[in-house]
């Protein structure tokens, strides 16, 4: 088969590096790709949310099958328009992707469906939500309602920060369209947990369970990112809490589209707050999150690509369940200095070769650009050209040994200005 990747991180190069083991792809493309991406696969360059021009290659190339990685095209409704062309695509359809394109789609859905999730109310008014904050206090969660790249939570630790978060999104409109109305909601305490499962609509397989670091800085401090590393498995999720997480959260959320007419079709992720009086729902992704993606799939040992069409084909019921390899596995981002504020760009990343020599490392490629130089032989130089630069991710018969073998290989790393937490996956021991 020849298979198409959309999507330009960390995320679609671990869905590259994946799906090119499997035995039924032939060739593989990713659109627009990335440095690291184009050492396994023919990047051509498309942008993520061009749905024209993809429409096009897709057909000109023949193309079997199109995997779809970021949110912003799947909220754009690609899916809808693949599928009304007969075209083989995975990921879910615009109606289904509002679960993550709109904040309050997602909470009333769950309101309506029982769904386990933090109280709250919505708001247009920035006067009414300052009125209301007054009344409630604070610490609170301040969320946009539309996408804003991650950027759109504020956890808000008293009232001064609330307003100030509220001013920015209504008032200063700095998540633009996005931030037309925003979510004011409790605080929810506890410890955080990604799950992410496979569905069909009808059919729930699930993954591996993991976590994700969001702020920037060591012991959870500073601003929220796209994510600085994660770790899978959780052993926070135990078997108990797993089962519960199935069935409260991503069963009552599938058969609530069900009900109102959407059959969700891809990987639906679960953000998990795991409170004294259970698991609640903090927010759905759907498709895979990033940097999970990096501490998951290579600890995955089925065929991701079967797994895949299965779903498109609605027959996920031939996979009784995904094999795992048992060891852990730590992913380290490597960031540009200033994320998630501004940073300079072309800084040339030296050291990967070293890393990837040590065993059991996989070094991912988010945001760089390779050079070329012509004819065999000749060197290959990569350049930073994104916040998070790349997602350095190891495997270990211990969380601890999977921690000591990543930081080893970011060691051996280096670009100006490169930033990266010290702590990842510390948690979990």
């Amino acid at each position: 088969m020849k298979i198409l990747v959309i999507g330009s991180g960390g995320r679609e190069h671990t869905l590259v590096w994946k799906i090119a083991q499997s035995k039924l792809c032939e060739k593989i493309f990713c659109a627009p790709g990335n440095g690291g991406i184009a050492d396994i696969a023919e990047c051509v360059q498309i942008n993520a949310d061009d749905i024209a021009g993809l429409l096009d290659f897709v057909k000109k190339e023949k193309i079997d099958f199109t995997i779809v990685g970021p949110e912003a095209p799947l909220a754009a409704g690609i899916v809808d328009e693949f599928r009304e062309r007969k075209l083989k695509i995975f990921g879910p359809q615009k109606k289904a992707a509002r679960l993550e394109a709109s904040k309050i789609f997602a909470k009333e859905l769950m309101a309506k469906y029982g769904v386990p999730t933090a109280d709250f109310k919505i708001f247009s008014d920035p006067q009414e939500a300052y009125r209301y904050l007054d009344e409630v206090g604070a610490p609170c969660v301040i969320k946009a309602d539309g996408l804003a790249q991650g950027k759109g939570v504020i956890v808000a630790r008293d009232i001064t920060e609330a307003k100030e978060a509220v001013k920015s999104i209504l008032e200063d409109k700095v998540f633009g369209a996005a931030g037309q109305r925003l979510i004011i909601e409790d605080c929810l305490e506890g410890v955080e947990a990604s799950i992410l499962v496979f569905t069909d609509g009808k059919n729930v397989v699930p993954l591996a369970s993991s976590q994700d670091h969001k702020r920037v800085f060591d012991a959870d401090r500073g601003p929220n990112t796209g994510g600085m590393g994660a770790y899978s498995p959780a052993p926070v999720v135990t078997q108990k809490v797993f089962a519960e997480i199935i069935d409260k959260v991503i069963n009552r959320t599938i058969t609530g589209l069900s009900s109102e007419g959407i059959t969700y079709q891809g990987v639906l992720y679960a953000g998990i707050m795991l409170t004294d009086s259970g698991p609640k729902t903090l927010e759905f992704n759907v498709r895979f999150g990033d940097p999970e993606t990096q501490a998951i799939l290579p600890r995955l040992k089925s065929d991701l690509l079967e797994v895949m069409l299965a779903i498109s084909e609605i027959e996920l019921s031939r996979i009784k369940k995904l094999e795992w390899d048992n060891r852990s596995c730590v992913c380290v981002v490597c960031a540009s200095g200033g994320y998630p504020g501004e940073y300079q760009k072309g800084k040339e990343i030296i050291g990967l070769d070293e890393a990837a020599k040590i065993e059991d490392v996989i070094v991912f490629h988010a945001g760089t650009e390779s050079l070329r130089g012509k004819g065999q032989g000749a060197r290959v130089r990569y350049l930073t050209s994104g916040g998070r630069v790349l997602g350095v991710t190891g495997l270990g018969n211990t969380v601890k040994e999977a921690i000591d073998r990543t930081y080893q290989a970011v060691g051996k790393i280096h670009f100006e200005g490169m930033h990266y937490r010290r702590d990842i996956a510390r948690r979990a021991l």
